[in-house]
């Protein structure tokens, strides 16, 4: 019976209580850009899915991925799955580097510290290196691997993306 009670009184996992919504996506790009943006496509062409999923080291699935842009700067909402639910976090990119990035939804049970300033801070000024890796260590957190590899992930196929989205694309005529 106390069994039961504790059952109706637990919440469920996968319910919307346990969705974290930390900054909408207008309020991510109102914060990047000052609030002057316009939206733009980036087509992932199989050589360039090939060269995301070998930096990644994981599949990346889709044809193309919104982002928004003015000049040099770029903004990407991105989601990964952490250990079970997806994050969906926030990269803004200039000259090849994380300018700023959060964390804008958090569905997972634990983990969510990769939220925090502290965390967040160290994608600041990252960018790839020859080998189309983070050119820094992140520290990880205990309990949050997965998270933290999702992040990691992320911060990685947006530089790549920005970078992928900044070189003039050939226009087939067949």
């Amino acid at each position: 019976m106390v069994f039961l009670l504790l059952a109706l009184i637990r919440p469920v996992p996968g319910l919307a209580e346990d969705i974290n919504v930390l900054m909408s996506t207008e309020d991510f790009l109102a914060h990047a850009f000052d609030g002057q943006y316009q939206s733009d496509i980036v087509w992932i062409t199989s050589s360039f899915r090939r060269q995301l999923e070998q930096a990644m080291n994981s599949s990346f699935r889709g044809a193309r991925v919104r982002y928004w842009r003015n000049g040099n700067r770029s903004a990407w909402v991105l989601e990964r799955i952490g250990k079970e639910r997806p994050i969906t976090a926030g990269f803004v990119v200039e000259n090849n580097q994380i300018l700023l990035s959060r964390v804008l939804t958090y569905r997972e049970s634990r983990g969510g510290e990769i939220q925090y300033p502290g965390f967040i801070a160290q994608f600041k000024g990252a960018s790839l290196d020859k080998a189309n890796r983070l050119n820094r260590h992140i520290d990880g957190i205990t309990g949050a691997t997965l998270s933290v590899d999702a992040m990691k992930r992320m911060a990685t196929a947006s530089l790549l993306m920005a970078k992928e989205s900044a070189t003039p694309q050939q226009v087939s005529t067949q």
